[in-house]
């Protein structure tokens, strides 16, 4: 999330990591391009009129390489003639401001699928569904109740499709850059989920490695 008002970028942030995503703040271009060239993110939410940096220099040197990030111009200014031109210079979406939360979330997860390896509108692992855009999972036809960070990791582990993900590669994706590195959270959250996925088990711990289903 990138934008020089404070109290927007916060907002956005806490509204999608109720979401289950993990979400980094910078204020100004500089920092946004020094991010991006650390972290391989997803979706980049981008406001224009950026301190540092301008907010199409900056979209300009995301999309100038073939990455995987997804732009998503959020600004104010929302004439067809500034939407054109933030399409023109690489944003995959444009979004003017003053928006509502619900959309933003919608085109957001929207951009983030296109990031992915193609993947069925519903993962499945035996007995166990997902429902990404309903954000719904369920065993053998019961719906099971999990926070949105459980529900995050579960996505995660079936978008790995049995591949080992390790701790880090979590923390990285499903949490964010405030997350303390040698935090139990990934832990604690993977024994909320196993016990709330129920018997028999379906996440196996692999030793110094990670999780997989």
């Amino acid at each position: 999330m990138v934008d020089d008002h404070a109290r927007l970028a916060q907002s956005v942030a806490r509204v999608l990591r109720r979401e289950g995503m993990a979400v980094d703040i910078a204020y100004d271009g500089t920092v946004a391009l020094e991010r991006t060239a650390e972290v391989d993110y997803d979706v980049v939410v981008l406001d224009r009129d950026l301190p540092g940096v301008h907010g199409d220099r900056v979209c300009h040197e995301l999309t100038r390489e073939p990455l995987r990030t997804r732009v998503l111009m959020l600004t104010a200014a929302g004439a067809l003639a500034d939407r054109v031109r933030g399409l023109t210079i690489g944003a995959d979406d444009y979004l003017p401001k003053p928006f509502a939360y619900p959309e933003l979330v919608a085109r957001i997860r929207a951009l983030g699928r296109r990031t992915q390896t193609a993947l069925p509108p519903v993962l499945t692992h035996g007995d166990l569904t997902f429902d990404p855009a309903q954000r719904v999972a369920s065993r053998g036809g019961t719906r099971i109740g999990l926070n949105p960070k459980e529900l995050a990791v579960l996505e995660y582990l079936l978008g790995a499709r049995g591949r080992v993900v390790s701790a880090e590669e979590l923390l990285e994706r499903v949490w964010d850059a405030a997350t303390d590195p040698f935090t139990t959270t990934v832990k604690a959250t993977m024994n909320r989920l196993r016990s709330k996925l129920g018997e028999p088990a379906l996440i196996e711990t692999v030793p110094r490695a990670g999780y997989r289903l």
